[in-house]
């Protein structure tokens, strides 16, 4: 079968159209005929800095995380999917576990759910690694109705999703972006818009939660911006961050009494930990959407297999508006 594989990593690692062999079904996974699969920061990361980071496969490497596809055939164990069953995923593209840049994948049926009937295959692709952590930084923070929340970074992959969630859990939603494509995102469901460009976090959090701070602040920017959360959450309150490779002074957050959650949503594929988890977050998440209260933002470029290249340098070009999508013709 064709596949898109990687013989070297680094920044200018190019992908070679490769005939590898098509993946026989196993017990407790399915064989799925990939229909689309979605390029996220932790894949073009992976590219570029290989074995720098401890989960990267080894070369030749074949990446791909997200897909949406039909299932060709059941391994024994397998419950819940039957053969022409539409699904979806994050199942590979990590460790050793092979990726989803080729024509089929041997999914841990843990790791999949059906795809919501609402969106198309190539929306679909879109949602499973960001959706999923959008979910679990929201849930760990125990959001729920009548609250306020702050997401930094609401028009992003995870943002855009944590905004209409958030809406979803019956919060009262902000969040941050600047300049107006990310306003509009940001206002489209439902949330109220913050520049950080020309409105301090003292400022926004006066007037929007009379100095009181935010109940949870999901953080999707991280790193220095973290200080800025911490700045922003209510005493007692809850930060989940999704980015928080960094050095940081944890003081203010001590006296607020605040809470921090760390959101590393590949756990349970790098270690085999609680997969389930997945798959259930997956299934809440489709319906979510079928309910049209979830539907990922898609770049209006389109892409196909033989030329992942260009998807990948999209998104890292700071230009894709929505997620970026490689679909198989």
């Amino acid at each position: 079968m064709k596949a898109m594989l990687i013989k070297e990593y680094g920044e200018q690692a190019k992908f070679e159209v490769s005939d590898i062999q098509k993946p026989e079904v196993k017990t407790n996974h399915v064989l799925v005929k990939i229909a689309a699969s979605s390029v996220n920061t932790i894949d073009t990361m992976i590219r570029n800095m290989g074995t720098d980071l401890p989960l990267s496969p080894a070369t030749p490497a074949l990446l791909g995380m997200d897909f949406s596809g039909t299932i060709e055939a059941v391994g024994e164990g397998v419950e819940g999917f039957n053969i022409g069953d539409e699904v979806y995923g994050c199942a590979g593209g990590l460790a050793d576990l092979p990726g989803t840049l080729t024509e089929y994948i041997v999914a841990d049926s843990k790791l999949i759910a059906h795809k919501p009937k609402g969106l198309t295959m190539r929306e679909t692709a879109a949602l499973p690694l960001v959706g999923i952590t959008a979910y679990e930084g929201l849930t760990r923070a125990g959001v729920k109705d009548g609250q306020k929340v702050l997401v930094q970074g609401g028009s992003g992959g995870v943002g855009h999703l944590a905004v209409q969630l958030a809406n979803y859990f019956g919060a009262d939603v902000y969040a941050t972006g600047t300049g107006k494509d990310q306003q509009a995102i940001v206002e489209q469901f439902g949330a109220t818009f913050i520049d950080y460009k020309t409105e301090s976090v003292e400022s926004y959090t006066s007037k929007y939660t009379n100095n009181t701070g935010f109940d949870v602040v999901f953080d999707t920017v991280g790193g220095a911006n973290l200080n800025n959360s911490i700045e922003a959450v209510a005493l007692n309150g809850q930060i989940a961050t999704t980015v928080s490779l960094c050095e940081l002074d944890l003081t203010p957050l001590h006296f607020k009494g605040a809470a921090l959650h760390v959101v590393f949503m590949l756990i349970p594929m790098l270690h085999d930990f609680k997969r389930e988890k997945h798959g259930e977050t997956l299934k809440t998440l489709a319906e979510i959407s079928n309910s049209g209260k979830l539907t990922p933002i898609l770049d209006a470029q389109t892409f196909s297999l033989e030329n992942v290249g260009q998807a990948y340098a999209h998104l890292q070009s700071g230009k894709a508006i929505g997620k970026v999508v490689v679909e198989n013709n």
